[in-house]
């Protein structure tokens, strides 16, 4: 929005306009796609602002400046997916340096941290960060980050921000929050004192299951200065389409996330009265152990469940019965997906830690849709007799 000060507005417009909400170059509502490797310099020492893509790009721009706009934030990155964004994130770190991690959390995550960056001397303690005192109980002298999820996935456990960000001040550290799960319509871990946000943008913010995509925000000019250097550095940059796409996806992530909820507590209030069903982790049930800290800190409680049924065997068979939710990886798009996090999604995941956190043979994962809660229910339903 050029002409005035979007920070102003509620998010729900902000995630319509964007940053400038139109070309101003041409007018054209739907920001351009600018599909070019590099740009002609007016002159020697002379620039548009533009030079080669790698660095930036107008397209990537307005996407980046848009999501830091969404976090209220000042600068904005975006990768060429979720983990490139991660492994940006742990490049801002040292060899002997430790960082305190949820102990429920991606898969893709755990992987990079045990079996890449492990490598490198930065060492990793796993922790259930819902509670504020293993947080605090797990810091040493060699600590430099907090990297959370919440909710988690899969577990949907909730860790309270604000209380994790006294926390890291106090000790000079740095909080990470995956915030992929709630996306800035619905929690903006940065107001709650967190510095550095990332997302997954290939989930909600894109919306539709059509494109890879990972973004970081941040407030500290230095801190941005070297994930700057790392992104143009490295290149696992979002393309000018893949940007494009993820503008478009988060024009509607208002009205998606909002149905999307809706649908999730039909579904989850749903599932607890099933004889079949052992129990049902949603952030949204009052009897939530996190559902209070949701209400302090979000807007709203997503649309992921995690539920585990009383026999393992019928695993495989809701698995291979359900008919219009889809059993893939991935979450966060229009259609509704079922995932097994045993053996998909949380596979790298240790044993140990998998049976702690109660990622088991039993659990199932829900990312819900926009369809018609009771279409969707049907078809649990059908799948569970």
């Amino acid at each position: 929005m050029i002409n005035g000060d979007v920070r102003d507005l509620k998010i729900q417009t902000k995630v319509v306009h964007g940053f400038k909400g139109y070309d101003e170059h041409t007018g054209a509502i739907s920001y351009p796609i600018y599909q070019s490797a590099t740009f002609r310099h007016p002159g020697l020492n002379q620039t548009t602002g533009y030079d080669y893509s790698r660095l930036q790009n107008p397209t990537r721009e307005e996407l980046e400046n848009t999501i830091a706009l969404l976090e209220n934030g000042k600068y904005g990155f975006a990768f060429s997916s979720g983990m490139a964004a991660v492994s940006t994130v742990l490049k801002l770190f040292d060899p002997g340096d430790h960082i305190v991690v949820s102990d429920d959390l991606y898969g893709g995550t755990y992987r990079i941290f045990g079996e890449v960056f492990s490598k490198y001397g930065i060492q990793f303690s796993y922790v259930d960060t819902s509670e504020t005192g293993q947080i605090q109980n797990s810091i040493k002298p060699n600590t430099k980050a907090v990297f959370i999820e919440t909710p988690t996935n899969p577990m949907m456990k909730v860790a309270d921000i604000r209380a994790a960000a006294q926390i890291t001040r106090s000790k000079g550290i740095q909080l990470i929050v995956d915030n992929t799960f709630l996306t800035p319509l619905y929690q903006r871990p940065l107001e709650l004192g967190a510095d550095i946000v990332l997302h997954s943008g290939t989930k909600y913010l894109g919306g539709h299951n059509d494109t890879l995509a990972g973004l970081v925000v941040v407030n500290d000019q230095q801190t941005a200065e070297k994930i700057k250097l790392i992104q143009k550095s490295e290149g696992a940059v979002l393309s000018p389409f893949d940007s494009w796409l993820i503008l478009r996806g988060i024009k509607t992530l208002g009205i998606r996330l909002e149905k999307q909820q809706k649908n999730a507590m039909e579904i989850a209030y749903w599932l607890r009265t099933q004889n079949k069903i052992d129990k049902v982790y949603y952030a949204g049930l009052p009897d939530h152990k996190g559902y209070e800290i949701s209400k302090a800190q979000a807007d709203g409680f997503g649309a992921m469940i995690s539920f585990t049924v009383k026999d393992k065997n019928l695993v495989e068979q809701i698995l291979g019965r359900v008919k219009l939710i889809i059993f893939a990886e991935s979450l966060g798009g229009v259609e509704s997906l079922i995932t097994y996090p045993l053996v998909q999604t949380h596979a790298a995941i240790p044993q140990e830690i998998r049976e702690r956190i109660g990622v088991n043979d039993r659990l199932l994962r829900l990312s819900v849709g926009i369809e018609a809660a009771d279409d969707l229910i049907n078809d649990l339903k059908q799948a569970l007799e």
